[in-house]
């Protein structure tokens, strides 16, 4: 169909996506950048030891992993956007290319130490969107059986977050029996599955970083800076 047969349509800011415009851009050859962030401030915290166990996964199939430390970070608000951790939580986010997020469940949801750290990213930075386009891995702690709360209410902040979170999951129950008393986790069906998640994960962020501009090119949005632009052009000339 034309699209001048769609009277709603702006045909000059109209775009039919092709094969040939998705793959357009070369493959960048460094590694591919991913942050984990981690939920609880225990001592022994499972949702960092699964992070942890994740980024020697990733860092196996050749990934960069940076883990951040959310100890210190001021609830969303309670500080200015200048404190240290805030300034390194959001120098990270920009750096990545992709995330992991896992947090333990409590009370039915994720912890506010894990909400506190999202919050705190924003959906813009100026002109800069830290998270549109890049991919997420969620992931989950349980203290007793297997329960999919937390992943499902972080598969919801990353669409709000605009983050191409890849199918696959991990949800590790009585996580407590899973790890050794060197912190390593044992072998088991739940480690193959983090396995699983983190190769998908390198796998998403290759297929997408590079296209991320692309990919997240809306009508919409090429419709209203069109007419911020003119709206702008047209007062100079005033």
């Amino acid at each position: 169909m034309n699209p001048q047969d769609l009277p709603n349509i702006e045909p000059d800011l109209f775009d039919a996506p092709t094969a040939d415009k998705v793959f357009a851009m070369t493959p960048s050859g460094h590694a591919p950048r991913i942050l984990l962030l981690y939920g609880s401030l225990r001592e022994r915290s499972f949702s960092r030891l699964v992070v942890e166990e994740s980024a020697r996964l990733l860092q196996a199939m050749g990934a960069e992993t940076r883990v951040y430390d959310p100890r210190g970070l001021p609830l969303a608000d309670a500080e200015d956007a200048s404190h240290p951790k805030v300034q390194e939580l959001r120098e990270l986010a920009q750096w990545s290319e992709g995330m992991v997020w896992c947090s333990p469940e409590r009370h039915g949801a994720m912890t506010g130490i894990m909400k506190t750290q999202i919050d705190w990213i924003p959906l813009a930075l100026g002109a800069v969107r830290p998270t549109q386009g890049k991919t997420l891995a969620v992931m989950q702690v349980c203290g007793g059986s297997q329960s999919f709360n937390v992943v499902n209410q972080l598969r919801v902040l990353g669409r709000w977050m605009r983050m191409v979170t890849i199918p696959n999951q991990s949800s590790v129950p009585k996580a407590f029996m899973e790890f050794d008393d060197t912190d390593r986790m044992k072998p088991s069906s739940y480690y193959d599955r983090i396995v699983d998640v983190m190769e998908e994960l390198i796998k998403f962020t290759l297929l997408v970083r590079d296209r991320s501009d692309y990919l997240t090119d809306r009508y919409s949005e090429r419709k209203e800076s069109a007419e911020e632009l003119s709206k702008r052009v047209n007062q100079r000339s005033i």
